[in-house]
Order: C-alpha cells, then sequence, then structure tokens
C-alpha cells in the first residue's frame, strides 16, 4: 500500500524560492573582482536570477545542457548556480586552479555550451578558446563599465545579458532526479572524472548538513563559505544558507589571511569554513598582527586533516569551536562532522580535542565501513584501520559518461581510497590515503598522523610525510618542513619533539626542508609531486 501524501519534487528552485519569501531581506555580501563589497537581499537574488533564467532561453540553451562558470565565490556566481540548476540545466563548477589541459578536458568532456568567466579568468579562457569548439559564447561577470579588451569570440556582459530580461519567470517543475550540477575530481592521477549530482541528492544532503550536529546553520548565522564554490559546491553551505535563511558573506578572489579576517570582523562572521591551508594562513596573520576574534562561534576544517594545534589555538586562543569534516566530491561533500556526542561535555579538554581530531560521526544518510583488501569487515574498534567505503542517497553511483568503470561493489559501497579506523562511539579517523600510506615491516605507518604531530612544534609551518625506498624495511618515512617566518629548526630538534607523541618505530629517518609544499587544486597535499621530487633521495638508514 502507498501513502496517500503529496509527490511533489525535491528541486534546488525551491530553496530560492523559500528564501526569498521568507527571508528576502537577509543579506548577501560580496567582495567582488573589481573591488568593491556588493551588498544585496535574498530577494534580489531571486529576482536577478529569474532573469538570468529568461536569458539563458533567449540564448537558445535548452533542458540539460551543460553550463560552465569559471569564477569566485560572489552574488553573481549564486545567481549563475539558481538560474542554471532552476531551469533544468547543469551547472558545471570549473576549477581554475586545475591545470589548463585539465580545464580544456572538462570544458569538452562536460560538453559545456556557455561558460560564465570572472575577469581574473578571461586571460585564461582567450589561450583555451580554440581547444574547446562546442563552447558557443563566454559571458563576462561584469559589468559594462568593467568589461576587458578581450579576443574572446561572442562576447556578453552579464549585467546586460540580465538587465534585457523580465523578471517574470515561473520556475519548471521535472523529476527531482534529474541532473543539477557537475563537480569534477581534482585529477591528482590521469584526468578528472565527472561528479554529477542531482537535485534530490542536493537537497536532502543539503537538509542533513544543516543538522544541529552537522553544520547547525540557522536564519541569525552570518556565514562565510571560503571554500571555493568550484570545490564540490562550496561543501553545500550556500544551498543550506538559502535553505535556513542565515546570512551569506561571500569572499571573492581575496583568500589571503587580512582579507579573510576583515570580513569575518565587519560583517560579524558568526560560521565559517575552509581547508586547513587557509586557516594556516589566518592564524599566522593573527599572531602577527595581534589580533583577536570577536563574532565567530564555528569553524569547519575539511578538505585534509586539520592539525591538533590548529584546532586547540582556535579554541583556546579565539574561542571559536572547531568542527572537523571529512567528504569528497563524490559524496556531495559531507560524509562525517565532528560535533562532540552527548556525555562527552564530562571530557577534560584535552580529551575532548582528542576527540575533535578525528574526522567525526557519519550524518545521517551516510553508512560507512572498513574493510581488508579481502573485502572483509574490520571491527569499530578504533584500532583496526582498513579501507573506508560509504554508501547513500548523495554518494556517486557513476562517473560522468563512465569513466572509470564500475565504482561500486556488489552491495553497492563505494571505496572511498581513503584508509580509516571507526571507534565503538561512531567516530572516523582518516589514517591515510591508500597511496600514501607507509608500509615498513610489513607495518603500516599513518604520514597524516606524523604530519599532524610535526605541524605542533612551534617553529614549523606545514609538514608533508612520504616514504621512501629502504633496503631492510621496505619503506621509511620521511619528514618534510615548512618553516614558519623567522624560525630556523632543525633536524634534531623536531625528532627530539615527536620523541613522545608518536610510536617509537614511526620516528622519520630523516627530515628535509623546503620553501614550500606543493597542492593539490583543492588544497591538499600533492604527495605525487613530492615523491617524484624526492624519488632519488638516500636516508641515512638505508
Amino acid at each position: 500500500m502507498r501513502g496517500l501524501m503529496q509527490d511533489r519534487p525535491l528541486l534546488i528552485s525551491q530553496l530560492l524560492s523559500f528564501a526569498g519569501t521568507y527571508h528576502a531581506e537577509r543579506e548577501i555580501v560580496s567582495r567582488t573582482v573589481e573591488g568593491p563589497i556588493h551588498r544585496h537581499t535574498y530577494a534580489d537574488m531571486e529576482r536577478r536570477s529569474k532573469q538570468l533564467a529568461n536569458a539563458l532561453k533567449r540564448l537558445g540553451t535548452s533542458a540539460g545542457d551543460c553550463i560552465g562558470t569559471l569564477a569566485w565565490n560572489g552574488y553573481r556566481h549564486l545567481e549563475i548556480w539558481y538560474a542554471v540548476s532552476g531551469s533544468g540545466m547543469v551547472c558545471h563548477t570549473i576549477n581554475p586552479r586545475l591545470f589548463p589541459e585539465q580545464i580544456r578536458y572538462i570544458v569538452n568532456h562536460a560538453d559545456d555550451r556557455y561558460i560564465f568567466v570572472d575577469l581574473t579568468f578571461v586571460g585564461l579562457m582567450e589561450k583555451l578558446e580554440a581547444e574547446m569548439p562546442g563552447v558557443k559564447g563566454f559571458v563576462i561577470m561584469t559589468d559594462r563599465a568593467h568589461m576587458p579588451q578581450t579576443s574572446l569570440k561572442n562576447v556578453i556582459c552579464y549585467e546586460e545579458l540580465i538587465a534585457a530580461e523580465s523578471a517574470d519567470f515561473e520556475w519548471p517543475e521535472f523529476d527531482e532526479n534529474t541532473a543539477s550540477s557537475l563537480c569534477y575530481t581534482s585529477g591528482t592521477t590521469g584526468n578528472p572524472k565527472g561528479v554529477l549530482y542531482s537535485h534530490r541528492s542536493t537537497v536532502i544532503h543539503s537538509m542533513m548538513a544543516n543538522q544541529p550536529d552537522a553544520l547547525g546553520l540557522g536564519s541569525r548565522d552570518v556565514v562565510l563559505p571560503v571554500v571555493p564554490m568550484f570545490h564540490a559546491n562550496a561543501w553545500s553551505i550556500p544551498y543550506g544558507a538559502l535553505m535556513c535563511g542565515a546570512k551569506l558573506v561571500m569572499p571573492g578572489p581575496n583568500m589571503d589571511g587580512a582579507s579573510i579576517y576583515e570580513l569575518l570582523e565587519t560583517e560579524g562572521v558568526t560560521f565559517t569554513a575552509a581547508v586547513p591551508t587557509v586557516w594556516l594562513m589566518l592564524l599566522q596573520y593573527l599572531e602577527r598582527e595581534g589580533k583577536t576574534l570577536s563574532a565567530l562561534k564555528r569553524v569547519v576544517i575539511g578538505g585534509s586533516a586539520a592539525p591538533r594545534a590548529m584546532i586547540e589555538t582556535f579554541q583556546r586562543k579565539y574561542g571559536a569551536q572547531v568542527v572537523h569534516a571529512w567528504g569528497m566530491t563524490e559524496t556531495s561533500p559531507l560524509g562525517t562532522l565532528g560535533q562532540l556526542k552527548a556525555g562527552m561535555e564530562t571530557m577534560s579538554e584535552d580529551e575532548q580535542i582528542t576527540v575533535q581530531c578525528k574526522q567525526g560521526r557519519a550524518i545521517f544518510g551516510i553508512e560507512m565501513k572498513i574493510t581488508d583488501d579481502a573485502g572483509k569487515e574490520l571491527p569499530r574498534d578504533g584500532k583496526a584501520f582498513g579501507n573506508l567505503k560509504v554508501r547513500g542517497p548523495w554518494v556517486v553511483g557513476s562517473y560522468l559518461k563512465g569513466e572509470g568503470g564500475q565504482v561500486l561493489d556488489a552491495g553497492g559501497w563505494f571505496d572511498t581510497g581513503d584508509v580509516a579506523t571507526l571507534d565503538p562511539a561512531g567516530y572516523m579517523q582518516i589514517t591515510d590515503r591508500s597511496k600514501d600510506v607507509i608500509k615498513s615491516g610489513g607495518e603500516w605507518i599513518s604520514s597524516i598522523d606524523l604530519e599532524n604531530a610535526a605541524v605542533g612544534h612551534p617553529g614549523v609551518a606545514e609538514a608533508a610525510v612520504i616514504g621512501i625506498v629502504h633496503p631492510k624495511w621496505d619503506e621509511r618515512p620521511l619528514l618534510i618542513i615548512v618553516r614558519k617566518p623567522g624560525s630556523n629548526v632543525g633536524r634534531d630538534e623536531v625528532l627530539d619533539f615527536l620523541k613522545d607523541k608518536i610510536a617509537k618505530w614511526w620516528m622519520p629517518d630523516d627530515v628535509a626542508f623546503v620553501d614550500e609544499l606543493p597542492h593539490t587544486a583543492t588544497g591538499k597535499l600533492l604527495k605525487t609531486k613530492l615523491r617524484e621530487d624526492f624519488r632519488d633521495y638516500k636516508l641515512p638508514t638505508a
């Protein structure tokens, strides 16, 4: 027997309609590429998105077409997001930090019809235009006064495009499983692969992300998504903010510590999210300038593991609670959030931070398990670690156009490529990527745990650990360090610092110092590059 409830599809356009109706006056504040701070409301955004939807129709686009964006977090990018998906088309957010040949590849692979381009990236598109024959035109996201001289063909000014249109537009209704947006993996090995989200998966994911034990967004929050919209849909924050009516603060192109601090303080930001490298810059700025944080309550850290020292600094020195998160493009992206459970309030602060250093608990809708290489499920005892597998309504079922072949096992589980532990309380901790774990004498060493321990040294800004070939032990760890400005910390001092923080047999066999570490397009350590750079490195113990 079927239930007798209304069968209404879950559509992204409903988020905009809700915000425009029930939170019409709530602000969206954007730092623009042109320079000034821009302010308007959810009512303004709804009106302009409808104008853009009419403009897209006039350009000859239709349901199912892919529309690309090459843009920072800003109010125009938000309007494009909602107008494209709301019209039944697919919004393809392109990561400008990818290599140019990867950008060319994904534009062609996605069959993008038009590309909306921030001023920053016009030159990049000029270099690639001839290699993207399927693109019909480029919409430059600015007004007439700031339109650049460009060799791009069929160029349209964004503000003129929408100004010519009426705001009279009815969002269409269609199957909630219709594709809504497209993100590509960062492509550390081979070409990036496309993850095609649906309206249903996105709305359900946003509902769960807004739960109190997840991101916990509410209408009284002021939200700064520093994580880019081209990085797994900014971790759902621009959807969740509209769902609850939070004020949105968009950082534009400026990700340095001073610029982020300015927005945090002038706009009274209560909630923000980004990868550890961004927070490293902010904390260094705060320390250097002697600044404090007056309004910030919650900081979400994801993308890669947050060092314990970073969590301690935010909470003890600046009074902002850290929420550790894990996810990936293939999980929309949220899988776990590191909120404490009932009963943990009686723990000591150090014990609580130890829990927070883990990547957190699965949010409702996500199932997780760890297995050995034969597929046998391993115990959830916090000690055994194995291949992390997930499934759920916002987890990838296959990649766009079948790239990568069959990605689910017989039980519908997706292998994340991470190695992790699960403890009895439900907390998951990433110990490594499967390709990065160091195998020494038949035992596994977690490069992530070593890195986080090393970053706890006051003279260390950033650390990476890779395995170096060893004639006796197969592999041994090499610790690679970027010193903090003004620090002259040396090898022996670092190793001595680690003595009481790691197992004796985990101790790195050597320490190398570099000026900077390579990162992927999403801010993660690029260990393939490090392994290439240190391919001929000889350990003193070898």
